[in-house]
């Protein structure tokens, strides 16, 4: 017979308020439940709101609709027994590393001789015995992130949320402290019942999760659940282990994909999409890699982003850009570059360039806009903020900020307007 839930996540909406009265939409119709001795990763880009789903969990936040349930009452406000570890160590500066593990303790209104006594004992399992004294700007990242996680468990809280915890360090030490949590946590030594990660780490989350819910993007919806079965610790190596990332990526990607043939991409008036801040170095780069040895024009992204030491966050947006313009097609789990793609590959500097000036105009319908404005007007000049207007009708002021100088970054590679940001005025140099 099942236990009663952790926690309970119930067909929950977030949205904040737009000018014009308009909402932005960042997570609809989420559930979730959290059962005693799992651990389950939330898995998604950067925008699918699983940071905000965390700050509703812990009660930071309260949600549009729907309803959060933790040992089977509501959430209305900060609750006790969820704890947190942030991707930014939050540390105090001026506290030592006893004193800012003693500080939650402290709110409780403990007494000083066990506050002390629980405090050192956390510092000594996250493995800092010897550090007490210590301020924060003597420690390395990895030091620094278990204090965090000492802050954290100290309270004994039922539930520890985890916001990208290893994501601010280096590849070795996140290792380092991955590994020793999961050893904790499987040999039932840390003070907690369950555990909600949040990552974009794919590798992360097939190691350390019982269950992986992925996230979508704008907005933030569970579209898929995957069960983990390997016992703890897995291996890498393991050919279960690299069947269930291959399944991931196929699963993340197929999801974009089926998106894409319902026009998605290319909403409202055409110039509706938010376009990613992608330097034309990592699309012409991306592109060399697929086409050269080993991979020859086709590459299972687990691998290439294993090779070029990259993560989904990183990877994605560069293939997907690729695919937008129709030098790549993303599906499966792989990366294959078009004919068009392996053309710009190869091509020397002004080939590339004339090519991904005809490829920028034909496939993207804001950068097509703009040169068409420019072409019409006397001065074949205009405002930045004439474009921006337009942008905002269709997204955040900080997503047509971001759209606008992706699309201005790619046009001036391809000499088709330039832009001057002391006077932000977009012109033709060379008018035709």
């Amino acid at each position: 017979m099942d236990t009663a839930p952790l926690l309970d996540v119930q067909n929950v909406r977030q949205a904040f308020p737009r000018a014009g009265g308009a909402e932005l939409l960042v997570l609809e119709g989420v559930n979730l439940t959290l059962r005693e001795g799992e651990i389950v990763g939330l898995l998604g880009r950067s925008g699918s709101g699983k940071s905000t789903l965390l700050r509703l969990i812990s009660g930071l936040a309260q949600p549009s609709a729907g309803n959060i349930t933790y040992l089977g009452k509501p959430v209305d406000g900060p609750a006790e027994g969820i704890a947190m570890v942030f991707q930014s160590f939050a540390l105090f500066p001026w506290l030592t590393v006893l004193e800012n593990v003693q500080l939650g303790l402290e709110a409780l209104g403990l007494p000083t001789k066990e506050i002390r006594a629980r405090a050192l004992a956390a510092i000594d399992l996250i493995g800092l015995d010897g550090y007490e004294s210590a301020y924060p700007r003597e420690l390395s990242g990895g030091m620094r992130q278990r204090v965090g996680f000492a802050r954290a468990l100290v309270v004994h809280p039922n539930i520890l949320l985890m916001d990208e915890p290893m994501s601010a360090l280096d590849v070795l030490t996140a290792e380092n402290l991955r590994t020793d949590f999961i050893d904790l946590w499987s040999e039932g030594q840390l003070p907690i019942k369950g555990v909600i990660l949040v990552t974009h780490n794919i590798e992360e989350a097939v190691l350390m999760c019982d269950r992986i819910l992925i996230f979508s993007t704008n907005p933030g919806r569970v579209v898929t659940e995957i069960k983990v079965n390997l016992p703890q610790p897995r291996d890498r190596n393991d050919p279960d282990f690299g069947a269930l990332v291959d399944r991931i990526y196929v699963e993340m990607t197929a999801k974009r994909v089926e998106r894409m043939t319902r026009h998605e991409r290319f909403a409202g008036t055409g110039i509706g999409t938010v376009l990613p801040r992608i330097s034309i170095n990592l699309i012409s780069g991306l592109a060399e890699a697929v086409f050269a040895a080993p991979y020859n024009g086709k590459a299972d992204l687990p691998d290439l982003t294993a090779d070029l030491q990259l993560e989904i966050d990183e990877l994605f947006p560069v293939a997907e850009t690729l695919q937008m313009l129709r030098l790549a097609e993303v599906e499966g789990g792989d990366i294959r570059l078009t004919d068009l793609g392996k053309r710009f590959a190869n091509a020397d500097l002004e080939e590339r360039k004339r090519l991904f000036a005809r490829l920028l105009q034909t496939y993207v319908p804001l950068a097509a806009h703009i040169r068409r404005v420019l072409d019409e007007r006397a001065s074949h000049a205009a405002p930045k903020s004439r474009f921006l207007d337009e942008l905002e009708d269709h997204m955040s002021a900080e997503a047509a900020e971001q759209t606008l100088r992706a699309v201005v970054s790619w046009a001036r590679y391809g000499e088709l307007f330039a832009y001057d940001d002391e006077t932000s005025m977009l012109s033709l140099e060379n008018p035709a």
